[in-house]
């Protein structure tokens, strides 16, 4: 393994950030990784993924352990399922398209996220209707402690709404190496009830979809709302769309009739933060190279020469703002590296 020193992370976070590390290596296999991680010749180790959903803030004084392990291996195959063990350092949409390509549906309403598979149970990402964890099976992590493989189950991830174990009780003590997905071969369950899917089809005169057509609309409508990250510095939805109760709901959508809301459950709801913070003037503003992007709110993005601090202080007035205007708290989804 190659260690580094001084080694700029401007290419390996998508919000284009010349951050530095102290150093810097990039592990491809788990061994690597187990043996990288009993160096005590560095004794503050940060693990960086995709570096798609995070904002650098500040240079980071530890070694970087970059987790490039490829792979994926079909380890069950049955009449209606397959079960695929797909390793943490593969690119997240071309493993969504590799799937299609094999016909596998469940993940077509997640292409085009960017980032890496081993950082997606953390997030518990999702997009249109779907979360990881409504395929996900298991997956393997490194024990940072002691660099014991250990396997998870759905249920000792504890799932939320982008949120798991990983980011809580389990913050900082493991490295996941692989996720495991049980994905259908037939009769695949297509979920197209948002509206964007629906109108995106309807434009293409499809009414019977198959799971390469749900993919290829979920594509466009991200590619017109979305910058790509390598022409502009972004981290896709930087804040969480707000969830709150039918007591501060009610007197909301009186004030508010206009607004946008889905019912979550009973006595919950949740409020597009994008609206928000449009409706907050945001939308398309710029701030030195640190701005909202013009066609989505909820981007943050680097016109170039941003600081991670100018976008986090962005960020800050945009959650000021929002909770005077509507009396509503945003937070970021996004991991904060201060």
């Amino acid at each position: 393994m190659n260690i580094k020193k001084d080694f700029s992370l401007k290419a390996y976070n998508t919000f284009g950030i010349d951050a530095k590390a102290d150093f810097f290596v990039e592990v491809n296999t788990v061994k690597e990784l187990q043996e990288i991680l009993k160096n005590d010749a560095f004794p503050q180790k940060f693990i960086l993924g995709g570096g798609s959903n995070m904002l650098i803030t500040q240079n980071i004084s530890a070694l970087v352990i970059h987790v490039n392990i490829k792979g994926i291996d079909m380890v069950a195959d049955e009449n209606d399922h397959v079960e695929l063990k797909v390793m943490a350092g593969e690119n997240w949409h071309q493993m969504v398209l590799w799937t299609l390509k094999n016909d596998f549906g469940g993940l077509e309403n997640m292409s085009l996220i960017p980032g890496n598979v081993g950082t997606a149970p953390i997030q518990n990402i999702g997009a249109y209707g779907v979360e990881l964890k409504d395929c996900f099976t298991s997956c393997e992590a490194v024990r940072r402690e002691d660099q014991e493989i250990v396997s998870f189950s759905k249920e000792d991830c504890e799932f939320g709404y982008r949120d798991s174990f990983f980011k809580n009780e389990g913050k900082d003590k493991y490295v996941i190496t692989s996720v495991n997905f049980k994905l259908t071969k037939k009769d695949h369950k297509l979920n197209t009830g948002y509206g964007d899917i629906k109108t995106a089809l309807k434009e293409q005169n499809i009414s019977d979809p198959t799971i390469q057509d749900v993919s290829n609309a979920v594509i466009a409508i991200r590619n017109s709302k979305l910058p790509d990250p390598k022409e502009l510095g972004n981290s896709g939805s930087f804040f969480k769309n707000p969830i709150i109760t039918e007591n501060d709901f009610l007197p909301f959508i009186n004030k508010h009739p206009e607004a946008p809301y889905y019912k979550v459950s009973d006595g919950k709801y949740k409020i597009p933060a994008g609206w928000l913070i449009e409706q907050c003037g945001f939308k398309g503003k710029r701030f030195g190279d640190a701005g909202v992007h013009s066609k989505q709110a909820l981007v943050l993005v680097n016109y170039g020469n941003a600081t991670g601090k100018e976008i986090l202080d962005l960020a800050h007035k945009i959650i000021s703002k929002v909770k005077n205007d509507f009396g509503i708290t945003i937070i970021p989804e996004v991991n904060l590296i201060k």
